[in-house]
C-alpha cells in the first residue's frame, strides 16, 4: 500500500471484474467528491473468482495499460480476489503506479477481532490472503473463509428475487452463524448487496470493508486539498455497457455514458 502520496488532482482509476466495486467507489466519491474517477468493470471474464491466477493476473495487466493510458497515476483495486491474487505482479510491472490493494489495506483494521468468518470467492478463499494478513497482526485469531463461488453471479444478474439464489444466500448465513464468528466480513465487492434477500438477518454482524478501505485510501495522500469543482466520474467495461447499467441499479445510479473497450 502506498503511504504519504503528495496529492495532485489527478483521475485515481478503479477496476473490478463487474458492478461489484461500485460499492468502493460510492464511497469515494462521498469521501472524496473532488476527485476526478475512471471506473472499468470486466464484464467480459466475470467472475474471477473461478479464474486461475495468471488469468487474473493477465486481466489486471490489461487493466493497468489501459489505465495508464488514461493518465491514472493511483489505481484502485476494487476487487478482493484481484488483491489476493496480483497485486504483487501488478505492484512490480507498474512499480510508479500508486496501487491501493482491499485486503492487504483492511485486514490490519479487522484483526482487533478474535473470530471472524470471511465470505469470498473461490479464488480468494484458496489464496488464504484474508487469513494470512489478520494473522499477521493477531496471530491468535480464528478465521474460517468460506467460499461463496455463487454470489457474484446473483448480484451480476439481478436475481435477488430468485428463490433457488434466496435460499443459498440464508443457508450460508445460518450455517455461519453456528460458527459463532464476532463478524462476518463480506470478501467480495458484490456480497454487500444480498444483506437484503437474508431473512432476520443480524445487520451489525457484517463488516462491509468499503469504508475503512477508502478512509485508508484518502488518509494515504499528504496535502490533500479539495478543488472547487466536483469531480467526475469515467466508466468503462469489457462487454454489455446496457446490461451493466441495468445491473447497477440497485446501488448505484449511472448518469454517465459507459463505453465498451
Amino acid at each position: 500500500m502506498a503511504n504519504n502520496i503528495k496529492y495532485s488532482k489527478t483521475k485515481i482509476g478503479v477496476f473490478d471484474s463487474g458492478v461489484g466495486g461500485l460499492s468502493i467507489l460510492k464511497v469515494l466519491k462521498s469521501q472524496m467528491p473532488n476527485d476526478d474517477f475512471i471506473y472499468f468493470g470486466d464484464t467480459k471474464n466475470v467472475p474471477y473468482g473461478s479464474k486461475s491466477k495468471e488469468e487474473i493476473i493477465n486481466f489486471g495487466l490489461d487493466t493497468l495499460k489501459f489505465l495508464d493510458k488514461k493518465g491514472v497515476e493511483n489505481v484502485v483495486i476494487a476487487c478482493n480476489t484481484s488483491s489476493a491474487l496480483a497485486f504483487e505482479a501488478l505492484k512490480s510491472s507498474y512499480p510508479k503506479m500508486n496501487i491501493f490493494p482491499l485486503i492487504q489495506t483492511v485486514a490490519p483494521k479487522l484483526s482487533k477481532f478474535n473470530k471472524i468468518a470471511v465470505w469470498a470467492t473461490n479464488g480468494t478463499v484458496k489464496s488464504g490472503k484474508y487469513k494470512e494478513e489478520i494473522l499477521k497482526n493477531n496471530p491468535n485469531a480464528e478465521v474460517f473463509e468460506i467460499p461463496c463461488p455463487d454470489f457474484v453471479g446473483i448480484v451480476e444478474n439481478s436475481l435477488y428475487e430468485d428463490e433457488k439464489a434466496i435460499e443459498l444466500v440464508n443457508k450460508t448465513y445460518i450455517d455461519t452463524l453456528k460458527l459463532a464468528p464476532e463478524k462476518i466480513i463480506l470478501g467480495c465487492t458484490h456480497y454487500p448487496y444480498l444483506i437484503k434477500m437474508i431473512k432476520d438477518v443480524n445487520s451489525e454482524i457484517f463488516i462491509d470493508p468499503a469504508s475503512v478501505f477508502v478512509d485508508e485510501i484518502k488518509a494515504s495522500f499528504s496535502n490533500y486539498d479539495k478543488a472547487e469543482t466536483f469531480g467526475r466520474v469515467e466508466f468503462f467495461v469489457s462487454s454489455e455497457p446496457s446490461k451493466f447499467i441495468q445491473n447497477a441499479k440497485p446501488f448505484y445510479e449511472i448518469n454517465e455514458r459507459v463505453d465498451l473497450v
